[in-house]
């Protein structure tokens, strides 16, 4: 029997038997759908942590006192300001530092009210960060030195208290004082969470003063290109270190940030596929029972085929050939489902997505092997049915 002779034989096999076809393939598009869906979401998760540490500048190193744990809230560390000269000194340039103090406070305009994440820095973070402003200026080193109350509001801050009123030169209360507005930042979304458009910074000095905090949360170094970071990074842990003997220090880079995140997110991705590719199982488990049935139930067609010259092979291939259409007419399917509810998702709810062409391709190819595998076995039984046996089957 030839193979495309074989292959419109099972075709037909299928259309006769549409509703236990359909129903044999639902496990198989389910597994298929949630493998693409999920795939896609932890995808686009890591990409949308790339985009969000990317921009927040180039070749930025953070220190912070003790051991860095990525998942916890800044603290208030042993780093004081005097540290941050210090560090200017290690690095050679002192307009690549700058420092960060936050609280989180409630910022008023008369009736109007925002909570925010007030800010304690200096002059040099545009020299480090990237953040563009909208309208207004940075802050200055004279607003450091004198402990000026001045603030820069982020664009969602301004929006809320200001509305379509320019707000330089107006004046906002945090906590329980008031505050000239020198600058507003231009939008730039959420970093690891955090609405960034939701701060507002002020002087550190000022800051300091305004919470009672001597100390920083840390402090972040802009290094002056790809090859110096690595040197620079251990060159800052070192000085540190011995200016407070037995103080534990850490500073990251934004490749570390990424490696451990993408890392997390790889494997959150690959438990979620994983346990998506269980339906893929279960639906293989599915094809194999309905081939198993349809060998049962096709007996006197087999040995008719049999005695009429057919060979174990052309049995074997026919039957084989149904369970891999079976799972790859689902996969198919699955694939169209997983793509549509993953544009979906994107399109319609926070949940960032990225379609990747290695996850339809592992679906479709999961897809046809769980045939071959589930297949395999009723098809070895309907070859090896004695044709005389067969015959004679109710």
């Amino acid at each position: 029997m030839r193979r495309r002779e074989a292959f419109l034989i099972a075709l037909e096999a299928l259309r006769v038997n549409r509703m236990r076809s359909g129903l044999t393939m639902l496990g198989v598009i389910i597994g298929v759908l949630s493998v693409v869906i999920l795939v896609s979401v932890g995808t686009g998760a890591k990409d949308t942590i790339e985009r969000e540490i990317s921009g927040l500048g180039s070749n930025i190193i953070l220190v912070v006192a003790g051991r860095l744990n990525v998942a916890a809230a800044p603290t208030q560390g042993r780093l004081t300001l005097e540290d941050a000269a210090y560090v200017g000194r290690v690095v050679g340039d002192p307009s690549r530092v700058t420092v960060s103090l936050q609280s989180g406070e409630t910022v008023r305009v008369g009736q109007a009210e925002q909570f925010a994440t007030v800010v304690g820095t200096d002059h040099n973070l545009p020299n480090v960060f990237d953040r563009p402003l909208d309208k207004g200026r940075h802050l200055s080193e004279t607003d450091v030195d004198t402990r000026r109350r001045v603030a820069i509001l982020g664009a969602e801050v301004a929006d809320r208290l200001f509305g379509d009123v320019d707000p330089i030169g107006r004046q906002v209360s945090i906590a329980g004082a008031r505050f000239r507005v020198v600058g507003v930042y231009a939008t730039v979304g959420a970093t690891f969470g955090v609405a960034r458009d939701q701060e507002v910074h002020v002087p550190v000095t000022t800051a300091q003063r305004l919470f009672g905090l001597p100390r920083l949360n840390g402090i972040a170094v802009g290094a002056s290109g790809p090859d110096e970071v690595e040197p620079l990074q251990r060159r800052i842990v070192s000085a540190l270190e011995q200016r407070h003997p037995g103080e534990p220090f850490s500073a990251v880079t934004q490749t570390q940030l990424l490696g451990t995140i993408g890392t997390v997110i790889d494997m959150l991705t690959g438990v979620l596929a994983a346990i998506a590719g269980i339906a893929l199982l279960v639906g293989g488990v599915g094809v194999s029972n309905i081939m198993l049935v349809s060998v049962r139930e096709r007996t006197r067609e087999i040995g008719l085929r049999k005695a009429l010259g057919a060979r174990q092979r052309d049995v074997l291939t026919q039957f084989l050939i149904e369970a891999v259409l079976l799972t790859t007419i689902g996969g198919i399917i699955g694939i169209l489902l997983g793509v549509g509810g993953s544009l979906a998702i994107g399109a319609f709810t926070p949940v960032p997505t990225s379609i990747t062409w290695w996850s339809i391709a592992l679906a479709f190819c999961v897809s046809a092997a769980v045939g071959v595998f589930f297949g395999v076995a009723p098809a070895r039984r309907a070859g090896r049915l004695d044709p005389v046996v067969a015959l004679r089957a109710e």
